[in-house]
């Protein structure tokens, strides 16, 4: 199954046309900053002194939250961890969900050059703040 891509500029008008934007970061990762509005569940935890590690519990919390139906963007921190998520979800159902390319800091070549330019590198509107209910923790809870 082929993911859509869209670049961040086109996710943000998707956004305003009402799609839900679903950040995949870690919970630190989203806390620094994220695009304006977003929800967190994230794909990987981050654990000191480990690294990143799968978030069993990613496909309980987003189907408890997004129905199959819905129109997600997704997205990260430079686009991998949002295609993984994208293509699977698509795997398992989802119908109306697209890949943000370049993330939130943007998408780099194999030399280092910026093939993407990022949400924030872009201007787009960012929060440092989750909006009720669209952080981790409140989305989670849903899910038990």
């Amino acid at each position: 199954m082929s993911v859509k891509r869209v670049e961040p500029d086109q996710a943000a008008e998707l956004v305003g046309e009402g799609w839900r934007y679903l950040d995949v970061r870690s919970i630190p990762e989203f806390e620094q900053g994220h695009p304006q509005g977003a929800y967190n569940v994230p794909l990987m935890h981050f654990e000191p002194g480990r690294g990143m590690s799968p978030n069993g519990d990613f496909l309980r919390v987003v189907r408890a939250n997004f129905a199959l139906e819905d129109r997600v963007v997704i997205g990260c921190k430079s686009g991998a961890r949002s295609l993984k998520a994208a293509e699977t979800l698509i795997q398992t159902g989802y119908t109306n969900v697209v890949d943000m390319r370049g993330g939130f800091s943007g998408e780099g070549d194999a030399s280092g050059q910026v093939a993407c330019a990022g949400w924030a590198a872009r201007g787009l509107p960012i929060s440092t703040t989750a909006e009720s209910g669209r952080d981790y923790q409140a989305l989670s809870r849903l899910a038990t």
